[in-house]
């Protein structure tokens, strides 16, 4: 079967959730900057609570100024200085606190990845462990709907570090992201292939449809990859970032594939998680061989920076478990309103 592609067509702004992020959406749709940049708006961003919807939304709208933009917003807001100051700010306000909350992680390589090798006891923030032993076929609705913010921009945001490489680590991390990218072929680009799963599942595989519902710890994990894509200075973190996915992908790939198999969620859904199972378990080493270890031979002052993408990428993703699990053990919805089809849902598929 083959599968058409995201829609290329920017997506719609959102309302906001709070002063940070209602003054990105007021400025972007009125072409003016921040409503008071210097005044109360500025000034209430080193007091945000840095995992709140508010400050998260505020910095994903942001940030996907450099994906595809939004409707009716030009492109060259893309670079403009006062909404780069925002930006400026607000991550300050993200990275202190992974710094904050990350003050004792390891600092070395070896010390962050090693608990990656192992299969962990704790299983209580384990969505795949879960969905593949009792998941419900809404729960992987919803599964997908949250990962769309990431799957249909899969890749993108890595591809931002190879003009940062050079050498093994450049050759290694072009020649990942090539397969990430279909491998010259359309139809098996990883975003494709995650556009089809959305329909076999029911949903609606347009770019940016569920921004409206994805709830801040789902935003937090994608900021994080735009964060440290954005900036040369995090290069290391990216990398780390990008050998963390890549470690944990295969094994996690292989739970899904089996949740989709035993939920008869489709034959296009199921075959997103395989077709990771075995690339990603060849991408695993040449990330750590070529691309880490590429890099640390040439620039070997970056390991903790590595170290450091890779443990914020693991509290920002047990941090989304969490709440996702938590959400389903008392019978919710992981999502800020519930998609047609969820069993306590009473109302239609509506935004919030």
């Amino acid at each position: 079967m083959t599968t058409s592609g995201p829609a290329v067509a920017a997506p719609d702004l959102v309302g906001g959730r709070g002063e940070l992020s209602q003054a990105v959406v007021d400025a972007l749709r009125s072409g003016r900057v921040p409503a008071r940049a210097t005044g109360s708006v500025a000034g209430s961003v080193p007091g945000a609570d840095p995992w709140g919807e508010d400050l998260q939304l505020a910095l994903y709208l942001l940030y996907e100024l450099h994906y595809r933009g939004f409707a009716g917003v030009p492109d060259e807001r893309e670079w403009d200085p006062d909404l780069l100051r925002l930006r400026r700010d607000l991550e300050s306000v993200v990275l202190d606190a992974l710094r904050s909350a990350l003050h004792d992680a390891p600092q070395t390589v070896d010390a962050a990845f090693a608990p990656l090798l192992v299969e962990p006891v704790d299983l209580t923030g384990s969505v795949s462990h879960y969905l593949e032993r009792q998941g419900e076929l809404w729960q992987l609705r919803e599964y997908a709907a949250l990962r769309s913010l990431y799957h249909l921009k899969e890749a993108d945001p890595h591809l931002w570090v190879v003009p940062r490489l050079s050498g093994r680590a450049k050759a290694a991390m072009a020649a990942i992201e090539y397969d990430e990218f279909g491998a010259g072929r359309a139809d098996r680009i990883h975003a494709t292939l995650f556009a089809g799963l959305m329909t076999d599942l029911g949903l609606d595989a347009t770019y940016g449809t569920y921004l409206d519902r994805a709830p801040a710890p789902l935003l937090a994990t994608v900021n994080l990859m735009s964060l440290f894509g954005l900036h040369r200075a995090l290069r290391g973190a990216l990398v780390g970032h990008f050998a963390c996915l890549e470690v944990t992908s295969s094994p996690g790939s292989r739970r899904l594939a089996n949740a989709m198999r035993r939920c008869g969620a489709g034959p296009a859904a199921e075959r997103f998680y395989t077709e990771h199972v075995e690339a990603d378990a060849v991408h695993e080493q040449v990330v750590r061989r070529e691309v880490i270890g590429g890099l640390l031979a040439g620039e070997p002052g970056l390991e903790a920076d590595i170290a450091f993408g890779c443990t914020a990428t693991l509290l920002l993703e047990d941090r989304l478990g969490r709440h996702v699990r938590a959400s389903w053990d008392r019978g919710a919805s992981a999502l800020r309103s519930p998609l047609t089809g969820h069993p306590y849902s009473t109302s239609p598929e509506t935004p919030p």
